[in-house]
């Protein structure tokens, strides 16, 4: 971890700070601001422990500035259990100073320490950012299945 930053583990207490930045996320992905959405969503996870979310702090100002989800899943082939990152975000001021990496060494750490499968995640075609961040750590962008989404 850098000295600037601090990654933990969030709990119920950040759900406030966390949901400002969880709603920057959406609007980023072109979603409408949902603040009261945000936290409802987030308390709900948080509570029911149904996903990890760290989050990267400002020493400077103990601000939450940065934020990862992950979602647990299981391989039915490996009979293991594997991980969904499906949040990564870091607020536009922060960018480019290492906090992304920071927040994937966390989600890499902790498929490790579950013996998991690994990671997997999905981005937006034209995130050529965040493609070259996961690229760059390793991850192999999938040619071989088609992936399919069902609307309900």
């Amino acid at each position: 971890m850098s000295r600037m930053f601090t990654v933990r583990q969030a709990t119920i207490e950040d759900l406030n700070p966390l949901a400002d930045v969880f709603n920057l996320y959406r609007v980023f992905y072109k979603q409408d601001s949902n603040l009261e959405g945000a936290k409802l969503f987030l308390s709900e996870r948080l509570k029911l422990e149904e996903s990890i979310i760290y989050i990267a702090v400002d020493n400077g100002t103990d601000a939450i500035i940065a934020f990862t989800q992950l979602y647990p899943t299981f391989s039915s082939i490996s009979m293991r259990r594997a991980w969904t990152l499906n949040d990564l975000y870091v607020a536009e001021h922060y960018r480019g100073q290492g906090i992304a990496q920071l927040l994937l060494d966390q989600a890499k750490l902790l498929a490790k320490e579950t013996k998991s499968k690994g990671l997997s995640l999905s981005t937006a075609v034209d995130n050529e950012v965040a493609q070259k961040l996961y690229e760059r750590n390793g991850f192999i962008k999938d040619e071989e299945f088609y992936h399919y989404d069902l609307q309900v």
